[in-house]
C-alpha cells in the first residue's frame, strides 16, 4: 500500500518527521518498506497484513497516525445537496448471502475529460494510471477510503435496472471485461447484470459493454459489500486480481460504502460538472458487531504491566471501537471496519501495539522448581529417547512413515492366518489399495524405505522407526495401540575399504543387545527364531525371563520366558519380492516392543564399584552337547552354574566337524574367577571350575571334549 505524506496530512497532523513517522507505523505493526523522496512529497510502501484491510486506505492509515499522536482525524469532505427528484431506476439482490448490501447513485451531465493535475499525480504515486475524470475519481475514493467504486454509463443499462445475482441466477455463460478479455463463466460466481446481460464481475472488474466513454453524460455510480470468499474464489479461477478484488477478498467497511458513495459523487460533482440525483441502498443483511467484555485486570494481567485506564480508553475509542465503561469491565464493540477484532485477546493486542511494545518491561518469568515432589516415583521410564540417542550414535537414522500398510505387505511376510499380526483395521475410506489397513508391524513401512533408497542409489542404510502399531482386538471398533522400534541394515561391503569379518547378523545383534543393556535390562535371552520372513539359520527371537512382561503380539508364554522381539537376515523369499534386485548385500531387520521394554526396565539406579584390586585366574572348557541345544539357551545354563566368585563368563568358539558325533556340536567357553577380598589360590579356582562344570554336564547332558 503507497501512500504520499502530503495527502496523508489532510486528514490528520503529526508532529515529528518522517523518518519518526515511519518507525512509530512500524512498531506498531505497519511495516514500512520502502521511502520514496520525490522533489514535492514523500512516499512510503507500507506492508498491510492480510487482516488489517482497514489500512489499505489513506485514511486507513491516518486513524493509526491519529492513535499513535493522539491528534483528530478529519473525514474528507462529501457533504451536498442532492436534486430532488424520483428515480426511474431499479436495483435487486438476488442473492443476498453473497451481497450484503447494494448502494449506487446517479450523476447526470457530466463531462468525461482529463482529471485535474493533481489527481492524476496522486494516483501516479501510488501505482495508478490516469484514464478520466470520471475513473479516476473512482479510483482515488478507493485510495482515500479503502472502500472499491464502479462507474456505470447509465444509458448503456437497459432496463434502467441492476440485478445482483450468480451467473446460475441469471443463466450467463460469459462476459467482456474492461481489459478486452472475453471470460467464461461458472455458475457460482456473482456478477452484476443489467435486465439482459451481465455488465461486471461483481468487487473484480467492470464490463466492456456499460463502461464510462467520452461519450458518457450520465452515470451510476455503484458501491457494494461482497463477500469476501465470493471474490477470492472467483478471482483465483479467473486469474484476475485487481486493486477492488485485492480488498473486497480481505474484506470491506460494510458501513463505510455509504459516505465512500457521496464521497465520489462529491467530488464528480466539482470536477466533472454532474447533478447528483437520488441514491438507491437496498441493505438486507445487517451487519451487527461482536461484544466483548473485558476487565482491566485482565488487560495488565496478559501483558505483565499496568497501563492507565484513561490511556486504554483513548486507544480503544481512537481506533473507532465503540466502549462502553462498568465498575472495573469494559464493554467493546468493534467497527464494521474492524472484522479482525472477535475476541478480549484481540482487544488487547490492540491496546498495547498502540501503547507501545518497547515500553513492556522485559522480566524473567518465574519458574519455581519444586525439589521434592510428594507423589511416589514411578515404576516405569520412557525408554524411547535413550534408544532413539542411542540407535543415533551407532550411525541410524530415523525414519518416519505412514501409518497405514496394504494387504500385499501382511502376504509378503508370509504371516499365517492366525497370526495377530493379520488382525488389521481397515481403513473406510483409502486413497489407494496400499494403504488400506493401519500397519501392525513395522517392518513393511522400513522394506518400503529400503526399496526407496537403494532406488536412488543408497546403498548403506541404517534405519531405525518409533511409532505405534495397531491391532484388532475382539469385536470393539477401536484398536489395541503398542509403540514398537524396529530397525534395518543393508550395508555394502564390496565397497568398504576395511573388510569387516563379523557377520552382519551378529553386528545388529549386538546393537540390540546395546539397547537392552543400555535400558537396564538384565534377563533376557535369544532364540532360534520363527519368523516366517526371516533366513532360518540367521535370525532369533529376544524373550524375557519374567512371565509378567508378556508383549501384546509375541508368543504365548514358553519355559524360556516371552517373546518381546526378533532380529535376523530377511529371507531370500522375501528380498526376491520386492520391486528391486538384492544381490550384494544382506537385509536385517529387528524389532521390539518398547511397552516390554519399558515395563521391564528398572528405575533403580547401579551404583559403580572400583575395579578390584586382587588378580583374576580364567579357565577355559570345551563340551560336546547336542545340537539342538542353543547358544543363548546354553548361556543361560552357564550363568545359572556360577557362583558369586564367578566375574565372567561367554563362549568363545562353537566346532562341528572332525572329532565330533553326528548330531552333537563342541561348546567352548571361557570363566574368569576373583575375589573383591583376596586373592584366589590355584586349588580354589579348581575346585570351584570342577563343582561348575559337573553341575553344567548334568544339566546339559553332556561331556568333556577330549
Amino acid at each position: 500500500m503507497k501512500i504520499t505524506i502530503k495527502w496523508l496530512k489532510e486528514y490528520v497532523d503529526f508532529p515529528s518527521t518522517v523518518e519518526e513517522l515511519v518507525h512509530e507505523l512500524t512498531m506498531c505493526g505497519l511495516e514500512v518498506e520502502e521511502i520514496n523522496r520525490l522533489p514535492d512529497d514523500v512516499v512510503l510502501d507500507i506492508n498491510v497484513t492480510p487482516n488489517r484491510p482497514d489500512c489499505l486506505s489513506l485514511f486507513g492509515i491516518a486513524r493509526e497516525v491519529a492513535t499513535i499522536y493522539g491528534t483528530p482525524l478529519r473525514f474528507p469532505e462529501h457533504n451536498f445537496i442532492a436534486e430532488n427528484e424520483e428515480l426511474d431506476f431499479n436495483v435487486d439482490i438476488l442473492n443476498t448471502d453473497l451481497c450484503h448490501r447494494y448502494a449506487g447513485r446517479i450523476i447526470k451531465g457530466v463531462k468525461i475529460a482529463p482529471s485535474p493535475e493533481w489527481m492524476q499525480r496522486r494516483l501516479q504515486n501510488c501505482g495508478i494510471r490516469a484514464i478520466n475524470n470520471v475513473v479516476d475519481i473512482t479510483n482515488y475514493v478507493l485510495l482515500e477510503l479503502g472502500h472499491p467504486l464502479h462507474a456505470f454509463d447509465l444509458h448503456r443499462l437497459r432496463g434502467k435496472r441492476i440485478i445482483v445475482a450468480t451467473a446460475r441466477e441469471v443463466n450467463a455463460q460469459k462476459i467482456p471485461l474492461l481489459d478486452g478479455s472475453e471470460r467464461q463463466l461458472e455458475g457460482d460466481m456473482l456478477l452484476i447484470n443489467d435486465a439482459e446481460r451481465p455488465v461486471a464481475l461483481a468487487g473484480i472488474m467492470g464490463g466492456l459493454d456499460s463502461e464510462v466513454t467520452d461519450e458518457t453524460r450520465d452515470l451510476f455510480i455503484e458501491s457494494a459489500w461482497f463477500l469476501p470468499a465470493s471474490i477470492r474464489k472467483t478471482s483465483r479461477r479467473l486469474g484476475i486480481q485487481t486493486e477492488s478484488s485485492y480488498r473486497f477478498e480481505r474484506g470491506a467497511d460494510i458501513k463505510l460504502l455509504k459516505k465512500a458513495l457521496d464521497r465520489a459523487a462529491y467530488l464528480a460533482h466539482h470536477i466533472a460538472g454532474g447533478v447528483i440525483c437520488g441514491k438507491i441502498d437496498i441493505y438486507p443483511r445487517r451487519y451487527h458487531s461482536p461484544t466483548i467484555r473485558l476487565s482491566y485486570h485482565k488487560i495488565n494481567s496478559f501483558l505483565g504491566m499496568e497501563i492507565p485506564k484513561k490511556d486504554v480508553l483513548r486507544i480503544l475509542s481512537a481506533l473507532g471501537l465503540e466502549v462502553e465503561v462498568l465498575e472495573e469491565d469494559l464493554i467493546v464493540r468493534p467497527s464494521s471496519a474492524r472484522m479482525d477484532i472477535q475476541r478480549d485477546v484481540d482487544v488487547i493486542e490492540e491496546v498495547v501495539r498502540m501503547y507501545g511494545y518497547d515500553k513492556v518491561p522485559s522480566v524473567i518469568p518465574e519458574a519455581p522448581i519444586k525439589l521434592y515432589s510428594d507423589d511416589p516415583p514411578s515404576k516405569k521410564i520412557n525408554v524411547s529417547e535413550p534408544c532413539r540417542s542411542l540407535l543415533i550414535h551407532q550411525g541410524f537414522n530415523e525414519a518416519i512413515n505412514y501409518s497405514f500398510i496394504g494387504p500385499a505387505d501382511l502376504d509378503m511376510l508370509c504371516l499365517d492366518s492366525i497370526d495377530i499380526r493379520r488382525r488389521a483395521i481397515n481403513i473406510l475410506n483409502p486413497l489407494r489399495q496400499e494403504d488400506a489397513m493401519m500397519r501392525t508391524t513395522l517392518v513393511p513401512s522400513l522394506l518400503r524405505n529400503l526399496v526407496h533408497n537403494l532406488s536412488y542409489g543408497n546403498r548403506d542404510i541404517r534405519l531405525f522407526e518409533i511409532a505405534r502399531v495397531f491391532i484388532k482386538t475382539g469385536d470393539s471398533k477401536l484398536p489395541t495401540e503398542h509403540k514398537h522400534l524396529a530397525l534395518l541394515m543393508a550395508e555394502d561391503r564390496e565397497k568398504a575399504f576395511y573388510k569387516e569379518e563379523t557377520e552382519d547378523f551378529f553386528i545388529l545383534k549386538g546393537v540390540v543387545e546395546s539397547l537392552i543393556d543400555h535400558i537396564g535390562i538384565g534377563k533376557y535371552n535369544f532364540v532360534r527364531s520363527s519368523e516366517p520372513f526371516l533366513h532360518p539359520g540367521k535370525s532369533a527371537d529376544i524373550v524375557l525371563a519374567d512371565g509378567h512382561l508378556e508383549a501384546h503380539f509375541m508368543l504365548p508364554p514358553k519355559e524360556q520366558g516371552f517373546k518381546i522381539g526378533f532380529v535376523g537376515v530377511v529371507s531370500p523369499q522375501v528380498i526376491d519380492s520386492l520391486p528391486i534386485k538384492i544381490t550384494r548385500q544382506q537385509v536385517l531387520l529387528a524389532e521390539l516392543s518398547l511397552e516390554a521394554l519399558t515395563n521391564a526396565a528398572s528405575v533403580e539406579k547401579t551404583c559403580f564399584s572400583p575395579i578390584p584390586q586382587y588378580p583374576y585366574i580364567e579357565r577355559d572348557t570345551a563340551l560336546v552337547v547336542d545340537e539342538s541345544l542353543q547358544y543363548g539357551r546354553f548361556l543361560e545354563l552357564l550363568r545359572s552354574c556360577c557362583s558369586e566368585l564367578v566375574e565372567d563368563c561367554y563362549i568363545f568358539d562353537i566346532y562341528r566337524g572332525k572329532g565330533i558325533p553326528e548330531g552333537k556340536k563342541g561348546i567352548a567357553f571361557n570363566v574368569r574367577y576373583r575375589s573383591p577380598e583376596r586373592t584366589l589360590s590355584d586349588q580354589e579356582v579348581e575346585e570351584l571350575h570342577g563343582a561348575l562344570i559337573r553341575d553344567l554336564l548334568s544339566k546339559t547332558g553332556g561331556s568333556l571334549r577330549n
